[in-house]
């Protein structure tokens, strides 16, 4: 009977060290999520970043000459930086809204293909013209890197 005795209390205290042992630890969760914290944090620090020069601005810059006609009443002088082409309308007069929104006094001019022009600025000298595209290229980036200088004939 004894032994039966140890035999019973000695698979009870097994029973409940098989129990204990399967229960997790909250220590081992903290140790997971710091080490995965950790890694997480690693893999999103950003490498220094080296700046990239800008481009100097030459003044015999490429520009675009043709006859534009302003559509509306704006006025327009030799040169001026244009951020879109359209062939609708309705497109260019978009583009065009969302650039007044923005503070610019924008505008639309038609050439003789019909296309309408968006017309974000527009200066009586080049090097005015094409130091305000870089401006609207870096302000905009990714947007307008394809912006122009129009050369009005």
């Amino acid at each position: 009977m004894k032994s039966k005795n140890y035999l019973l209390w000695g698979l009870a205290l097994a029973f409940l060290f098989s129990l204990n042992s399967c229960k997790s630890k909250e220590s081992a969760y903290k140790a997971a999520y710091e080490t995965a914290k950790a890694r997480e944090i690693q893999e999103n620090q950003i490498d220094e970043v080296t700046p990239v020069s800008k481009s100097v601005i030459a003044p015999n810059d490429v520009v675009q000459k043709e006859k534009v006609t302003v559509v509306g009443d704006a006025g327009i002088q030799q040169f001026s930086v244009v951020i879109g082409s359209f062939r609708t309308k309705t497109n260019a007069e978009s583009l065009k809204e969302l650039m007044i929104n923005a503070g610019y006094k924008s505008f639309l001019a038609q050439n003789a293909d019909g296309m309408y022009r968006v017309i974000v600025a527009t200066f009586n000298d080049k090097a005015s013209a094409v130091a305000e595209r870089e401006r609207i290229k870096d302000k905009y980036y990714p947007r307008y890197q394809d912006a122009w200088i129009l050369d009005n004939q």
